[in-house]
This record gives structure tokens, sequence and C-alpha cells, in this order.
């Protein structure tokens, strides 16, 4: 039985990395292009590149449910295409066997999901996105096209670039009174956190009223802000590569400010259900080898893989938006394709034991 396993996992296993291979090298070359039409100033190709480098984790990540659904489809496929599997189940080893050591490469790639995820893709993310966005100009002390926005009370705050080390390059407040009327704008050329407030640096400042405008400079000055460096490294980046306690905590400080924090509970609960996600994708996968796959060629097999990886996204890129035009919780967004997988798989499951 050993041998066995071993000899499904290592089929399995196989297959999925192959997958992996062939759709990261495709997702490389597509984000070389892309990266290539936002070449500027000191972002050149050594610099496209080492962001893609650096985005690499992300990019593992983002497509380890497609390669333990596809290679799972393709693996046991090809074992059935032979008539391997017939001859197992022939010797009396049971599906539930065979279902358990297809799972073991999914318990894998469900680890390696969770420490990238967690750990590794979002540091070396905020790092990527801070770097481009320094050689695309980000030192200016003038608000860039680029960068990030945010409002605290009747402030608007745009950020060129947020360093890894907390440090804010391109700071720009806008004023807003109870009217809506602009009463003040701010550019400084770097922020620092100092224990509870920000220090600006090369501060101008332009006060706008009915009788005109005055304009003022100085080499510090204090803001008070309940932004902390935490929480602005996670705003660079976007909410499906945050990390699941960087979710939580902005999530909790949008709602603390009573501003809409919908898209990041979304992504929140995208990720702590990503492992269930993946388990019943692969369980779908086996399904379709016992059940309706059992006898096509591998053609067929992956093109009905992608269709069924492409209505699990699309379920969950629709329901997601859904959730928050008519108020219901992002869970059940996340966790209603889940189930629906999971009732087709165990129904396929039963019907082929």
């Amino acid at each position: 039985m050993k041998k066995l396993d071993r000899y499904i996992i290592r089929t399995v296993g196989g297959a999925t990395l192959l997958v992996m291979l062939v759709v990261l090298s495709l997702d490389l070359i597509f984000a070389f292009i892309h990266e290539l039409d936002n070449i500027e100033k000191n972002y050149q190709t050594p610099q496209v590149l080492a962001y893609i480098f650096l985005t690499l984790p992300r990019r593992i990540y983002d497509y380890l449910p497609l390669g333990a659904f596809m290679g799972c489809l393709i693996g046991l496929g090809s074992l059935a295409s032979t008539s391997e599997l017939v001859v197992i189940r022939a010797a009396g080893v049971s599906i539930r066997r065979i279902v358990w050591s297809a799972m073991k490469p999914t318990i894998v790639v469900v680890v390696i999901g969770l420490v990238l995820g967690e750990f590794v893709a979002p540091h070396f993310e905020k790092i990527a996105q801070s770097q481009r966005e320094i050689a695309r100009g980000g030192e200016s002390n003038v608000a860039s096209s680029n960068g990030l926005w945010h409002r605290e009370g009747n402030t608007f705050i745009h950020v060129n670039v947020v360093q890894p080390s907390g440090i804010l390059l391109g700071v720009s407040l806008f004023h807003f009174n109870d009217d809506r009327e602009l009463t003040s704008a701010s550019f400084a050329r770097k922020a620092t956190y100092k224990q509870d407030h920000w220090t600006l640096e090369r501060v101008i400042t332009t006060e706008l009223s009915k009788q005109g405008t005055i304009r003022k400079t100085a080499d510090h000055m204090r803001w008070d802000s309940q932004l902390s460096p935490s929480v602005l490294s996670v705003l660079i980046v976007d909410p499906e590569n945050l990390s699941i306690s960087g979710l939580y905590t902005y999530g909790t400080y949008l709602d603390q400010q009573g501003l809409s924090s919908t898209t990041y509970w979304l992504a929140f609960w995208k990720k702590v259900l990503g492992p269930v996600a993946i388990a019943v994708l692969v369980l779908v996968a086996i399904s379709f080898v016992f059940g309706p796959l059992r006898s096509v060629t591998m053609g067929f097999r992956v093109f009905t893989g992608i269709i069924v990886g492409l209505i699990f996204k699309y379920m969950q890129d629709l329901l997601g938006p859904m959730s928050v035009v008519f108020g219901f919780s992002p869970v059940i967004a996340i966790a209603a394709p889940i189930v629906l997988s999971a009732i087709v798989g165990a129904v396929l499951m039963r019907r082929a034991g």
C-alpha cells in the first residue's frame, strides 16, 4: 500500500508541479509585457525584472488552487486513461483510499499556500510596490498619478510611496470643512513616524479663504493621525495580496473610521477559506475522474478543468460585488461557491462508489 500511495502522490504531485510551471511561465511573460508599457524615468527594464521577481511569491500563491485542481485532474486522469485505476480498484483498493492518497499533495499545497500568503508574499509585495513607485518618481513632493489615497475625517490623504520601513515619501494633505470646501492643502517631501504622531519634512502649505490664499513653508511640521506605519503598509498592497492579519487589522480600522470595509473583509474571508476551497476543488477533480470524465481524452479533461475553475472563480467574483450592493455578509459570497462545489463533488463521488 505504501508503494501505491507513493505512486499516486508522485503522479498527482508531478502533474501539479507541471501545471504550476506552465501557468507561471505564461503569467510572468504577460506581466513583463504589461510592465513594459509603464516604463518611465528610472523605471526601466532592470527595474521591471526586479519588480516581477519580487512579486513571484504572490503569483505562486495565486495559482496554487488552479495547480492543485488541474494537477489532480490530469494526474488521476492519466491513471484512468491507462486503466491503472481499474487495476488498482480490482486489487481491492477502495475509492476512499485512492482519494486520500490523491489528497496528500493537496495538503502540501495548502501548507505552502498558508506560508506564502501570510508571511512571504505580502512582505515582498510591499517591497516591490515601494521600489516601483520610487523608480517612477514617487519621491516628488507633488501628488503623483500613482500612490494611494485615504480619507480620515475631513482630510483626504495622498501618499506617493510607503516604504517597508514605514517612511512616507510625497505626502499630500487636503483639508475640507463641513461644507465640503477646501480650506488648505499641504505637500511634504517626507514623513517619519514618532511614537504617536508623524513628523512632516519640507512642508509647503496653502491656506484658502474667500479673501485669497496664503502660502507657508516649514522644515518640520507635526501631523496627528490615527494612521500608523503598519496600517499604511497595508494600503500599498491590493487587498487580495495582503496577509490575513493585515486584512483583519485594516478592515477593523476602516470600521472604526466609519468607512467602507467590504472589499477587505471579502479578501479576508477568501484567504481564511482558501484552504477549504482548494480541498473542495480537488474533491471535484477526483469525482470527475471517477465519474463523467472516466474514459474521455486528456484534452477534454483539461478543457473541463479550465471551465470548472473559471465557473468557480467567476461565482466568487460575482457574489463579491453583490454582497456590497445588496448588503449580505461577505462570508456568504465566498462560502457559497465552496459549498456548492462540495455538494457536486460529494454527489458524484457517491455515484462513483
